[in-house]
């Protein structure tokens, strides 16, 4: 049983749905017809102009100006961001908020934002969400411009630390115990809260840790009335919001086929028009570069989720395994319908991520350059740290808990899979030595003994990137369950506090659900084999992304005719077995790959358990958040096959 269909039986009777009075007359604009087509006067146009905290500033004024906007939302929040805003509200309470926000996305735009009507949401927040609109009211002042804000808090969890260390909680992920030394709780709040902030007339609403796409679904909810047992249609604005959160992602940013991508220096930024139905398009202003086609908006479908049929988020559980994405003819720039995201009861739980200290890391990294570039980078590295332990030995030290060294240049990410070395390989390479050590004091010493090997060690050392190596606290990730009926939210209109915000339990479910083991396709036994070989490049698009200390790496067959045979080769094991060198199993029988598939899109997704060296700024590895994984896949080889491509000539 999926999990989708588990929880659909136990939805509460339907209550009727309000238009607001407040939601958008501006009509669909040309964005083509099909049966994913909206209500007159209905639609919906929201904009995200920040897919993490040091986006461009360039995307407010082209998304302002060219955008035909109701809502601007910005998503500035991470697991490894709430960590770096968790440290920074430690030195000063002043701090925990994204300054970027108030100050470069805001501050110089505030005065159009208010004279074009244009509600904003954001996330930025973070650790200090009083503190950012604070700041942001300032801004507002100086303009002479008179807004309204909102602050929604309660994700901040902290004040229960104490009665929570006895309850027996464990890591969802990997079943550790709760930890002493914790630094920071944050749930992760649902879109109700946005929603009934807009209600109470906000003009722009500030957040701490909330999903990312709440950011979106929250105005939704405001504009159309949507109930909480309206799941397909709640499944539907979470996808939209699960679109274009992450800014130019979706407009052709990090596509796998990158050179057909036109104007990096003018990347569009993403537009949902929704309507009250549930459909909706994705757009870009005009006049920008990037391209929305099939293949873009697919690898952003796919990107940092698990298993598309059991997508949990706090006002649904969503399925995204059927959703089709069809392209629109004729529109400059591209756009995309998308339409078939289902949804059913969400749980009755918040997702909560804390964070606690597990010591203290810096990372060298030292070009290298002239003959034998890759050994030279290795033995100085690993010379360094012969160094390092001698002091520590003298000084009764213990050793460090994790080192990693990697030579950029050499492809040590690739493992197994590094093409062979020519001659005495690249005259330029990267050291990347990075360590872990539960007393500053170790990591300190390290720190400092970098710079000696540019003059006692091999020629060619050139620099030490950004100077001494920064020491910095490990703040590692904890994600647990905790009870909606235990937080309590509040919204902040101005700096007063106007409403206690209640989560409505009526329409959720806690059902445990048994998910039914792949199964082998019919079509697969009898596909017939040949003499081929393909690159996955040559078949598929591919995005990797993270989620604590798992990765996720989604691949798209760039021709329907092509998926079978992918279905085929790419299986759980077959993943597993090229990326073993970066898995890390806690039991040798341990299967650490689970696949998932999205025939909607003929897409594959596949989860890497234990595959980020800890993932986030717990991680010493160059590429801690899984981006290459996706790129490196793409020289799997297809083997055996027919001519594929004379199937689509």
């Amino acid at each position: 049983m999926s999990c989708a269909a588990a929880l659909l039986g136990l939805r509460g009777a339907a209550a009727p749905r309000l238009l607001r009075a407040t939601s958008s007359r501006r009509r669909w604009s040309n964005l083509g017809g099909g049966s994913c087509e909206p209500q007159a006067g209905t639609a919906v146009r929201v904009g995200c102009a920040a897919g993490f905290w040091g986006d461009t500033a360039a995307s407010v004024p082209q998304l302002l100006y060219g955008g035909k906007l109701d809502f601007l939302v910005f998503d500035y929040l991470s697991e490894i961001t709430m960590s770096l805003l968790t440290a920074a509200k430690a030195k000063s309470p002043d701090l925990g908020y994204t300054p970027d926000f108030v100050f470069t996305a805001m501050g110089p735009y505030i005065k159009d934002i208010h004279r074009k009507g244009v509600r904003v949401i954001s996330n930025a927040g973070g650790m200090s969400p009083l503190v950012c609109a604070a700041g942001l009211q300032e801004v507002a002042k100086r303009a002479d411009v008179d807004l309204k804000i909102a602050v929604v808090a309660g994700d901040d969890l902290m004040g229960e630390k104490d009665s929570l260390k006895g309850d027996g909680i464990t890591d969802t992920e990997n079943g550790k115990p709760f930890p002493e030394n914790i630094h920071s709780m944050n749930a992760y709040l649902g879109a109700r809260p946005i929603s009934r902030a807009l209600e109470l007339g906000a003009d722009i609403v500030v957040t701490g840790r909330c999903v990312d796409s709440g950011i979106v679904l929250g105005p939704l909810i405001h504009s159309f009335g949507w109930n909480r047992d309206e799941f397909d249609l709640l499944a539907a604005g979470s996808l939209a919001g699960h679109l274009i959160e992450c800014g130019a992602q979706c407009t052709g940013g990090l596509f796998t086929d990158w050179h057909t991508i036109p104007d990096w220096h003018n990347m569009g930024f993403p537009i949902v028009e929704c309507s009250s139905d549930g459909c909706f398009t994705l757009s870009k202003p005009p006049d920008t570069g990037g391209l929305i086609s099939f293949g873009t908006v697919a690898e952003q479908l796919v990107y940092e989720i698990g298993n598309p049929e059991c997508y949990l988020l706090p006002d649904v559980t969503c399925d995204f395994s059927q959703v089709s994405i069809t392209e629109i003819p004729g529109i400059e720039g591209g756009a995309v319908k998308i339409h078939g995201a289902k949804g059913s009861s969400p749980s009755t739980f918040y997702k909560v991520n804390a964070t606690y200290l597990d010591g203290f890391r810096a990372t060298a990294v030292c070009p290298v350059i002239g003959p034998k570039a890759v050994e030279k980078g290795r033995q100085t590295a690993e010379s360094i740290l012969k160094r390092t332990h001698l002091i520590f030995s003298q000084l009764g030290y213990e050793d460090y808990s994790a080192v990693n060294i990697q030579i950029l240049g050499s492809e040590d990410t690739y493992g197994p899979h590094a093409k062979k070395k020519i001659d005495d390989g690249p005259r330029e390479a990267v050291i990347w030595l990075a360590v872990h050590h539960k007393q500053k004091k170790a990591v300190e010493i390290f720190s400092r003994e970098i710079a000696p090997a540019g003059t006692g060690m091999a020629p060619g050392l050139t620099a030490v990137v950004g100077g001494r190596p920064r020491v910095s606290p490990v703040l590692k990730p904890f994600f647990f369950l905790y009870p909606k009926r235990n937080v309590k939210i509040n919204i902040f209109l101005n700096g007063q506090h106007v409403e206690t915000f209640q989560e409505d339990l009526t329409f959720t479910s806690d059902v445990v659900v048994s998910l039914d083991s792949p199964k082998t396709d019919d079509e697969l036994r009898d596909l017939p084999c040949g003499p081929h070989t393909y690159r996955l490049e040559d078949l598929a698009y591919t995005r990797s992304g993270d989620k604590g200390n798992s990765a996720n790496i989604g691949v798209i067959a760039r021709h329907p005719l092509y998926y079978p045979y992918l279905k085929k080769t790419l299986t759980a094991q077959a993943l597993e077995n090229y990326f073993q060198h970066l898995l890390e199993k806690e039991q040798p029988e341990e299967k650490l790959v689970t696949r998932y598939e999205l025939p909607g899109i003929h897409g594959l997704n596949f989860v890497l358990k234990n595959s980020l060296g800890g993932g986030g700024i717990a991680s010493l590895r160059s590429d801690p958040q899984g981006k290459a994984f996706g790129q490196m896949l793409l020289d799997f080889q297809i083997k055996n096959v027919p001519d594929l491509k004379s199937l689509i000539e």
